[in-house]
């Protein structure tokens, strides 16, 4: 009986040695199996999460900043000279000679040309022998008057004769004055041969030469010379309507000119046009500048800079940051949960990369540069830190 107690001890050790093997390899078996599950599982997590944050945007925004409105506006200006006429002829006939050249300076009564007039020098001598007969026939109509007076006191003529001959002589004095006006005329044209600098200044075109027919009168292609008063100088300046209000009497300008490079000229505002431009909408301003020195020219572009007054404070965005919509303008603004808030805005003056926005957002509105044209409110959005040079200032864009 023992012995086959231990048989049977010796025969069932190896079984129970293969279940604690087999058992052990099921446990590891059902470990593995979890651990494969739960990797699965935490790489699909992971994967959709990724996903996700890979889905959201990604924005870049930017406060609005707070400045005051005193700001430089810069626009364009043309220059002209304070004085400038065209010389025309009161004359006709051919250029005899002719004294000043382009950039010759004159004075006022200086000699510019010569004309040869040779047919009004034949109508002032005929002018001149018309006014002879007509003084000796008013010379003979007065004696013959005082004649008659003497006979009509003696009865010797009847009254109707005598104020004939009364008539007939104020008639001769009417022609004699008459002929006295046309020799003045002539000898007035005669002077105009002689062609005169009406004011100092500089020639700056001479349009004729010796030997040219001139035409009496202002025509085109009849401009003899033309001559510029440069001591001074006139600066128009077209002002938008937004800042019409701005320009008044006594508000001063920079000016800077591309022939005087690192050069900055002071001017102030003399007048204005007082009305706007109904096809431009700007008001024309004018400025003068003191060229005593000759520096500047007319005609030339400059780059006008007014000094605008700072009378309150705005908010500032770049231009970048707007969206045109069929609502108006609109920003895009980022809220505490990172959902995307459009607001409207009212935009004021335009100063090229920023805008003013008079109203409809706050000085702690986060607002996205650059947003994409399908951006809508309510959508998440990631916060990217901007590039290491600053936010991008680029033209906004439109839908």
């Amino acid at each position: 009986m023992r012995g086959s107690a231990q048989w049977r001890a010796l025969v069932a050790e190896p079984t129970r040695r293969m279940s604690r093997y087999l058992l052990a390899l099921l446990a590891v078996a059902l470990i593995l199996a979890a651990w494969g599950e739960i990797s699965r599982v935490l790489a699909r997590n992971a994967l959709a999460k990724q996903t996700a944050n890979d889905s959201t945007p990604s924005v870049v925004t930017i406060k609005p900043s707070r400045t005051e409105l005193g700001e430089t506006l810069v626009l364009p200006g043309t220059v002209q000279a304070f004085v400038e006429a065209p010389i025309y002829a009161r004359t006709s006939g051919y250029l005899k000679t002719w004294y000043t050249d382009i950039g010759t300076p004159v004075k006022r009564g200086q000699l510019l040309a010569e004309i040869e007039t040779p047919e009004v020098d034949q109508q002032l001598a005929q002018a001149v022998a018309d006014l002879a007969t007509a003084r000796a026939n008013e010379v003979l109509s007065n004696t013959t008057n005082a004649r008659w007076k003497g006979l009509l006191q003696t009865e010797s003529v009847s009254k109707q004769d005598a104020d004939e001959k009364a008539g007939d002589a104020a008639a001769k004095k009417a022609a004699a004055d008459a002929a006295a006006a046309n020799v003045s005329r002539l000898h007035e044209l005669e002077s105009f041969k002689r062609v005169v600098a009406p004011f100092d200044g500089v020639i700056t075109a001479r349009n004729t030469d010796i030997g040219a027919l001139i035409n009496a009168g202002q025509s085109a292609g009849t401009e003899l010379f033309r001559l510029a008063d440069t001591q001074k100088l006139r600066i128009y300046v077209q002002v938008p309507e937004p800042y019409a209000a701005a320009a008044r009497p006594g508000l001063e300008a920079d000016l800077k000119f591309s022939e005087q490079l690192g050069k900055t000229y002071t001017a102030a505002v003399v007048r204005t046009s007082n009305a706007l431009d109904p096809g431009l909408r700007t008001l024309q301003v004018e400025l003068h500048l003191d060229n005593a020195r000759g520096e500047l020219f007319p005609g030339a572009y400059a780059e006008v800079h007014f000094k605008l007054a700072s009378s309150a404070q705005s908010l500032r965005l770049p231009a970048n940051t707007v969206l045109f919509r069929a609502a108006g303008l609109q920003v895009a603004t980022v809220d505490a949960g990172h959902r995307i808030q459009l607001k409207s805005i009212v935009q004021g003056r335009d100063f090229g990369s920023t805008i003013e926005v008079l109203s409809g957002i706050d000085a702690d509105d986060n607002v996205v540069i650059n947003p994409p044209d399908s951006i809508v409110s309510g959508v998440t959005v990631r916060v990217a830190a901007p590039p290491p040079d600053g936010p991008s200032k680029g033209p906004a864009q439109a839908p």
